[in-house]
């Protein structure tokens, strides 16, 4: 690890609402996220594989009334995330330093409202590790409350076309599936959910660059 990534992590470590459980060991707030970390009985949203947290950043500006939790295993990348959500001063958001491999111990069952997954990595050539594969919507079922809907926001044909016929094989329950969805932005009916998917992160930036075209949809597991 670099010397900027390693002054990075020992920042974020000191912040108050950066969470590192110990790998495959139950977090603290497990089933306590409400009532012990945001002490309030708001909805809980997770964004799996963060990034730099600038999406969840994002959301917890735009619905304060919210919380949001950013997962990611690098905990130097969410540095940037952390640190700007404690600059501006939002209380609604907070980091997890976990593998989504290990989700189930972060998280009650039906704790969580709803889940973001924001531009993962596609695993060209290993589909059980892309972040709609069986194996993980298993994982997320003991969490997502019924009824809540998963979020895909991504460049990746494949990993949309894979995720397309995941819902399709295992009849999830679809609301929004597009190709493009910065074309199809005036078919949605809430302009809240316009404003959220207007945001947009560094990598959405890079892949848009290329001319990458952003892939949306919108399902229920349940």
């Amino acid at each position: 690890m670099g010397k900027d990534k390693l002054r990075r992590f020992a920042i974020v470590e000191s912040y108050a609402h950066f969470i590192q459980p110990v790998l495959g060991e139950t977090c603290k707030f497990k089933g306590k996220w409400r009532s012990h970390f945001f002490k309030n009985d708001n909805p809980i949203v997770v964004e799996l594989g963060c990034g730099k947290g600038e999406y969840a950043v994002g959301l917890a500006e735009r619905n304060p009334m919210v919380n949001y939790i950013g997962v990611d295993i690098k905990g130097a990348r969410m540095y940037i995330g952390a640190k700007d959500s404690m600059e501006k001063g939002l209380k609604n958001v907070a980091f997890l330093r976990t593998k989504v491999d290990f989700i189930p111990l972060a998280f009650e069952k039906d704790e969580v409202d709803e889940i973001w997954l924001t531009f993962s990595d596609p695993q060209r050539k290993k589909p059980n590790k892309r972040l709609t594969a069986k194996i993980f919507i298993e994982r997320y079922r003991q969490i997502l409350k019924p009824g809540g809907f998963l979020h895909l926001k991504t460049d990746s044909d494949i990993l949309f076309e894979f995720t397309k016929q995941e819902i399709d094989l295992h009849n999830y329950s679809s609301e929004i599936v597009s190709w493009n969805i910065y074309n199809d932005l005036e078919k949605l009916k809430s302009d809240d959910e316009k404003q959220i998917l207007q945001i947009r992160t560094h990598y959405e930036n890079l892949f848009s660059a290329k001319g990458n075209t952003i892939k949306y949809a919108k399902f229920k597991i349940s």
